[in-house]
Formats: C-alpha cells, structure tokens, sequence
C-alpha cells in the first residue's frame, strides 16, 4: 500500500535529493498562528511535517522544545486540538505527510483505538513515540500499523547491530535516527559519522532513513543531506519562532515568516547538496 510518506520520500529520491522534515509543537503560541505555521510549511519548502503534541514532560527534549510545549500548554493545546489542526491542514492540502511526534502518556489518557481512529480520520500518516520501546509494540505499535499508520521508530548511536533488528521490526514509513546522544538541539552532528552509521542502518532495512537532533543550520542540513534520505530540524525553528514573539510570549506578525524563511534556505542547502552529489 502506498502511503503519502513512501510517496514523499519517492518523489524526492527520483529528484535526486534528500526530504527535508521540519519540526513544529502545536499550538504554539497559539492554535491560530500554528495552524497558520503548518499552512505555510510546504510552500516553504518542507517535504514532510513533524508536529509536536505538548506534553508536560518532554524528558527527550531540550530546552527550546520544552519551552515551546509549555507555551502551547498554557495557550489551552490538547491532543484533541492537535488532531483538530491536522484535519484543518488537510483541508488545504492533501499530499503533504504528517508525523504526530510525542510521548505516550497523552495517547493512553486519550485513549488508544479512539486515537488512532481519530488521528487517522483527521489525516495523520505516522507517529513517533519516543518513550516506548519496541518491547511495548503491543501498547500501540502494533495497533497503529494495523489501523493505518506508520510507527517511526528511533535508532540511535547506541544502538548497536545486535538491537537494531529489533528496533527495526515493526518500522514503517522511515527509521528516525538520533545523530548525537542525549536530547533535541544540544549539540551539533558529525557528518561523516552520520553517514556511516546511516549506511549501517541501510543495510538492516529497506526503509529511508531520516536524520535529526542537533541539525541547525543550512550548512548542517547539506552536509546531512548528502548521506541521508532526510533530514529533520526542530529546534532551530522553535527558537526562530521563540525571537518572534513579544515579551508576553505572544505571536507578532513576524512570527510565521521567521519560520518560513528558516524554512526556505533550509530546503533551497538541501536541494542544492542534493544536486552537488548527483553531479
């Protein structure tokens, strides 16, 4: 079965480039600027979009994401609201990808199967759940995969070729892998190692591989690019919205352009790596 993210990661492979996936929380600072946010994020170039569900524990994550969720808590953002702007988004475009990336806590509270029945309505493609191992596929993996979803599973550096048969298991859409140790944004990955030890997962898998935490720049995102089948940046866009608001923490005009154009010179380094490399 095809879905929009084999579709994705097709397209982009046939041009000869890495997908850029972009990462925002929803509803920060608010439901209508996210929702304006996510709008814009194809036409800025993103390929596929990772949407954060706030949460208030976010123990993968670094400092600007936190912040990011908090703001998003305190604005009145819910799971059901998140579903809600994935739905709203659909409205407009249908082809885009969508990744719901959190923790488990709210699914369970929420409920699984009407999660997944409601994710999947609103026109979810896949969930990254980071804090459930694959010895917990039977909490929501499994269920995910059979109502439609692709699970993303992350590989890390630590993850050695005795545990990633494991990990890869029950992964569909794409293998998330965690460039560097520790949480989102707090340091800067080694090109050359990623792309070892993305050829390492390659050889395990059929899936694309996208690479994230700690890509920040063009720069960082073409060197990425040229050993990658995508790559995945957050917390550089949660702090270009962050500088945009005012000192309430509240949107200002400036709020979706500083994303968007972050946005615009992160896919025009990656398109560019990409023409580089197949030259």
């Amino acid at each position: 079965m095809s879905t929009r993210l084999a579709t994705r990661f097709k397209a982009c492979a046939a041009q000869g480039r890495a997908a850029l996936v972009t990462f925002v929380t929803a509803g920060d600072p608010d439901y209508d600027t996210s929702l304006a946010l996510l709008k814009a994020l194809p036409g800025a170039g993103s390929d596929i979009i990772e949407l954060g569900v706030p949460f208030t524990d976010p123990m993968a994550d670094g400092p600007a994401i936190q912040a990011a969720g908090l703001r998003a808590l305190h604005a009145g953002q819910t799971l059901a609201k998140t579903i809600a702007m994935v739905h709203a988004f659909r409205e407009s475009d249908a082809d885009t990808p969508i990744v719901l990336m959190g923790y488990y806590n709210p699914v369970y509270i929420y409920g699984v199967d009407r999660f997944l029945a409601d994710a999947k309505a609103a026109g979810v493609d896949g969930l990254v759940v980071v804090d459930l191992p694959p010895e917990e596929d039977n909490e929501l993996c499994l269920p995910a995969l059979k109502a439609g979803l692709d699970f993303i599973r992350l590989a890390t550096p630590t993850t050695d070729d005795r545990r990633l048969p494991k990990v890869l298991a029950n992964t569909a859409g794409f293998v998330y892998y965690v460039s560097i140790t520790g949480i989102t944004g707090a340091a800067t990955p080694d090109a050359d190692v990623v792309g070892q030890a993305v050829a390492r997962i390659k050889r395990h898998t059929s899936l694309p591989v996208a690479v994230g935490f700690g890509v920040r720049t063009p720069e960082q995102a073409a060197a990425i690019a040229a050993g990658a089948d995508g790559v995945v940046v957050g917390s550089a866009l949660v702090d270009a919205l962050r500088a945009s608001l005012d000192a309430d923490s509240h949107a200002t005009p400036a709020t979706v352009p500083a994303v968007t154009e972050l946005v615009g010179a992160l896919a025009q380094a990656v398109r560019g790596a990409a023409r580089v490399a197949a030259e």
